[in-house]
């Protein structure tokens, strides 16, 4: 969960580099530090902190270079500190290293270097990998042969860039944690994510797994683990630098929620017919086209299983509900408890993961387990290229855009969109155990959910427009509880609404099945708990019951929900309204109001919003 950024071409390293580790702090801020190869070998500075903490340390001095690593770290082995920042180096600080991942072998592989005299200053685990690398350099070995050696003796999960004294090159590999090369008009570039480099090139190729990449001054080569050469065609992202900067905005969250209007409308651009069948025929609301699953692609699935984590999770779960609603037996578990306990699955099933980045370790995981059985697996992802896209058997991409907030919050929406039309679809080809055929009955409520979804952009405009949220922030902010509460779609929403609010304001908030709350939870209830009840239009009148439970106890009641649900208004303290809309879908705009709750919480308390304490934007360590 590191973020790693690699330079070589003409001009400064140095600025580059530090630009890349501020477009990458999202994949880790405990420390950041740099190398870069000069005349006099290699210099390396590093400094516990945000990248500016490393600009103050470098200071005035400007080494030159053109050939450079860098690395912003999110601590697994060892706490954050100068001495476990990376880059890390062998004694001689003749090569050094930068790591994303875990290196399982690392005690083993430490004590068998330190029996051969070597010396070590950190707790990582990455500090083994120069040693071995210099060990390697010591026998003979040229640099590329020595780091291959070195990558052979390691086990785990790794991207790794090296840069070596006398050597005007970089050395790259991977093995379940993401590298892309970036190539520029006077350098080119290895990151761990496609922002560290976006404003200097938009032509990328996505490195895979076990491939060695090596770039120097004549350009770069990609070989495989025999050594042979691997040719892949660039490909061009269609995001632009502007999408990975803040803008006029405080914060990226709050840029990325007002972003969701635009991102939606990305999200089902020219993938829905709402005047005609997709198929042809009459009756508004068509067969929703995505990418490569064409009409009757799935007519042969009969239980779908969503794999996801965190955020994505509970879109998964949204998702749950909706093919459930249309006769479609779905499941949905934390990728991180399917990968090593998986549920049985068959020929029968298709295995969804859902994943932002793509690049997910426990998700990437249950993708293993899923190829391992005979289900058909499909990725739901943000980013062309990614592992997950690559892994599974077919993607469907959300169009998003760029997310570098932690908290996420517009490819949710964009989630449940893709979901949706997804069900749709599974609804179309007649899946699902004894599922109407195509034409049936569950296709025909399905089809009305294609106008649903066109106005959707419109109607969360009209909520990120609302300043509600800021209001009630402010009068609760006292509060020594926060309770989330929803039934339905609006379950998995209340569970996002209570994530999104501890993980920004670190304050104590839970998410419930609004019939669970007096199963247990309720004894936590006192007039210092607020609670928080989302509504759908479907089946309020049985969460109005739970409210009245939460009130009786004197807790002040939140409600979010549809205009016209006059009864959930009259019942709660205090009511944030969305437009009226497809019951189905009404979760997505409260779930705009409640990400400005505790977005605009978050503010009230100073915290650090787009960099919350012991997160990071992609997981990828399991």
């Amino acid at each position: 969960m590191c973020g790693i950024i690699a330079r070589v071409g003409d001009g400064d390293a140095l600025g580059e580099i530090l630009g890349g580790l501020r477009n990458l702090e999202y994949r880790g801020y405990d420390s950041a530090g740099v190398a870069l190869r000069t005349e006099d070998g290699i210099d390396v500075y590093k400094r516990e902190g945000e990248t500016d903490a490393l600009v103050d340390a470098i200071g005035d001095r400007t080494p030159d270079g053109t050939v450079g690593i860098g690395h912003t770290r999110w601590s697994t082995h060892g706490a954050p500190s100068d001495a476990n920042a990376h880059p890390h180096t062998d004694d001689e600080g003749r090569v050094a290293v930068v790591h994303n991942g875990i290196i399982k072998n690392h005690e083993s592989l430490r004590r068998e270097l330190r029996a051969d005299g070597h010396t070590f200053t950190s707790e990582t685990d990455t500090e083994v990998v120069p040693h071995l690398v210099s060990r390697e350099l010591a026998a003979g070995a040229d640099p590329e042969t020595a780091f291959r050696r070195a990558v052979d003796r390691i086990e785990g999960s790794y991207a790794l860039a090296m840069v070596v004294a006398d050597e005007d090159a970089v050395y790259a590999t991977r093995s379940g944690s993401p590298l892309v090369l970036g190539l520029g008009s006077a350098a080119n570039y290895l990151a761990s994510d496609v922002p560290a480099f976006l404003e200097f090139t938009d032509r990328v190729v996505y490195v895979e797994d076990d491939e060695v990449v090596v770039l120097d001054g004549a350009g770069y080569r990609i070989s495989d683990p025999d050594g042979e050469t691997v040719e892949r065609a660039p490909e061009t992202v269609e995001w632009t630098a502007g999408d990975a900067q803040k803008g006029v905005y405080n914060h990226f969250m709050r840029k990325e929620i007002d972003e969701q209007p635009v991102c939606l409308r990305q999200t089902v651009d020219g993938r829905l017919d709402v005047e005609g069948r997709a198929d042809g025929g009459e009756g508004g609301g068509g067969t929703p086209v995505l990418d490569a699953l064409p009409p009757g692609e799935l007519s042969g699935i009969a239980n779908v299983v969503f794999v996801a984590c965190g955020t994505s999770y509970h879109a998964a779960m949204y998702g749950c509900v909706l093919l459930k609603r249309l006769g479609i037996p779905a499941t949905a578990m934390p990728a991180n408890e399917f990968a090593h306990d998986p549920m049985p699955v068959g020929d029968e099933t298709l295995v969804v993961a859902v994943t932002q980045s793509g690049e997910t370790a426990d998700t990437l995981a249950s993708l293993r387990a899923a190829d391992a059985s005979p289900a058909r697996t499909l990725a739901v992802t943000n980013v062309v290229g990614s592992t997950a896209a690559r892994m599974a058997d077919d993607a469907v991409f959300i169009r998003a855009g760029p997310e570098i907030g932690v908290a996420a919050t517009k490819t949710f929406s964009s989630q449940v969109a893709t979901l949706a039309m997804l069900a749709e679809r599974l609804a179309d080809d007649g899946a699902g155990v004894g599922a109407t055929t195509p034409g049936g009955a569950a296709v025909s409520e399905a089809a009305g959910w294609s106008a649903s979804l066109a106005s959707l952009p419109d109607l969360v405009e009209t909520v990120v427009e609302d300043g509600g949220a800021a209001r009630l922030a402010e009068a609760y902010a006292d509060a020594e509880a926060y309770f989330f509460i929803g039934r339905g779609t609006g379950y998995p929403v209340a569970l996002e609404g209570a994530l999104k609010f501890k993980e920004i304001t670190y304050e104590h908030a839970e998410g419930f099945a609004a019939g669970e709350l007096k199963h247990g939870p309720l004894a936590l209830v006192t007039p210092a708990t607020v609670v928080v009840a989302v509504f759908t239009g479907r089946n309020d009148d049985v969460t109005l019951h739970n409210v009245r439970e939460a009130q009786s106890r004197g807790a002040p009641v939140l409600g979010v929900g549809p205009a016209s649900s006059t009864a959930a208004r009259d019942a709660v303290d205090e009511y944030l309204e969305v437009p009226d809309a497809d019951p189905e879908l009404v979760g997505v705009l409260a779930n705009v109001h409640l990400q400005l709750l505790a977005y605009h919480a978050a503010a009230i308390r100073d915290r650090a919003i787009d960099k919350p304490r012991n997160l990071a934007k992609s997981v990828t360590v399991e």
